[in-house]
């Protein structure tokens, strides 16, 4: 499914409290505080499973990100985001998915209020082609040299979310 320019989000104030809604291409042209979740899958050798963002994405289109993100739908909750992006984009049921911490909105998340979980999840992952282009696993050393020698390869704000979250997998 190609983004829905008239999918309904939340609109928030600076505290992520609702205060309305709007149309998914007002928000993003209005620059409106909005939410989303991304979710970091990890198997049981520690690799994280990162996607590409399909070529028909309205924003970030063909850079790596995170193994499932999204917007929350209007009236949804974060955790409940989570699990629904976990099976509309990777095509499975994650168990065990738990908040590791969390981003103010800002220029750099899109103006996402964003949450960030982990779930552990072997695959194989029935990826959305609407959503994804592609996706691999890579361990974290190989993540942090790619990141380091080629940013450009990655959604903005899955930069932002995996300096945020990097410290959660330290110990992975």
């Amino acid at each position: 499914m190609a983004d829905n320019p008239d999918e309904i989000f939340d609109v928030v104030d600076g505290q992520d409290r609702v205060i309305g809604t709007a149309r998914r291409a007002d928000v993003h042209a209005r620059k409106l505080l909005h939410r989303a979740v991304h979710i970091l899958v990890l198997n049981r050798a520690g690799k994280l499973f990162l996607q590409k963002r399909s070529m028909s994405k309205d924003s970030q289109p063909g850079k790596w990100d995170s193994s499932a993100s999204g917007h929350l739908d209007s009236g949804e909750d974060y955790a409940a985001a989570a699990v629904r992006e976990g099976r509309e984009e990777l095509g499975v049921e994650l168990e065990g998915v738990r908040e590791i911490t969390r981003l103010p909105a800002s220029d750099r998340t899109g103006q996402e209020f964003v949450r960030i979980y982990q779930a552990v999840h072997e695959g194989p992952f029935q990826l959305h082609p609407g959503e994804i282009d592609e996706g691999k696993w890579v361990s974290l050393p190989e993540l942090e040299n790619w990141i380091t020698s080629s940013p450009e390869d990655f959604a903005g704000c899955f930069l932002e979310v995996w300096g945020q979250s990097r410290h959660a997998f330290q110990s992975a």
